[in-house]
């Protein structure tokens, strides 16, 4: 069972809980005062807010919160901000893997959502303990918004998911205006 199961599993027992005290209270079979049905429900609540604050957390953390037993490739990071880019300057960022497990790591394909990103991997095997990188760019033709996914196929049929993501602003049409300023200093040093 995964710690993911188990948090599941945790929170399906606190439900039942919590039904289960509700039944009796409104059945009259579970009599509590007010003051120790208040403390319940509080203690109730707290414990529920706990489980759930953990599990958002795994989920938001970027990296893989329960990556599978016998998996063999460990990523530094799955999602990378380029936060507010110009458009039509690509840009381009690193994402290192690591082969944790005791085989060479083959990566038969590494794919990207959309011809405007463009993976570059090594296509020779990883030893065991050693890193790789991923290169992958953007070309940022588009001005928007974007996330883009890139699949990762390895050691036959397991795949990993990478996540880039970030702002096109349109850049200005010209050039910048020429500066006067420069040319009087120029003057004034001669």
């Amino acid at each position: 069972m995964s710690l993911g199961d188990f948090l599941l599993t945790g929170v399906q027992i606190v439900k039942n809980f919590v039904f289960a005290g509700y039944l009796f209270m409104s059945c009259g079979i579970f009599e509590l005062n007010l003051k120790t049905q208040n403390y319940f429900m509080k203690y109730i609540l707290s414990l529920l807010l706990l489980i759930s604050g953990v599990t958002f957390t795994n989920a938001q953390t970027g990296k893989d919160a329960f990556p599978a037993a016998d998996d063999i490739l460990e990523l530094k990071q799955t999602v990378h901000d380029f936060g507010k880019i110009p458009q039509g300057k690509p840009v381009y960022t690193n994402f290192e893997i690591v082969n944790i497990g005791k085989e060479p790591l083959t990566l038969k394909s590494v794919q990207a959502s959309c011809g405007c990103t463009t993976p570059e991997w090594s296509h020779e095997p990883i030893a065991p303990g050693a890193t790789s990188i991923i290169k992958v760019g953007y070309n940022a033709a588009t001005e928007n918004h974007f996330e883009k996914t890139i699949t990762i196929t390895y050691n036959g049929d397991k795949t990993r998911i990478l996540t880039i993501k970030g702002e096109v602003w349109k850049a200005p049409a010209g050039s910048a205006p020429a500066n006067s300023s420069i040319q009087i200093l120029k003057q004034s040093n001669n």
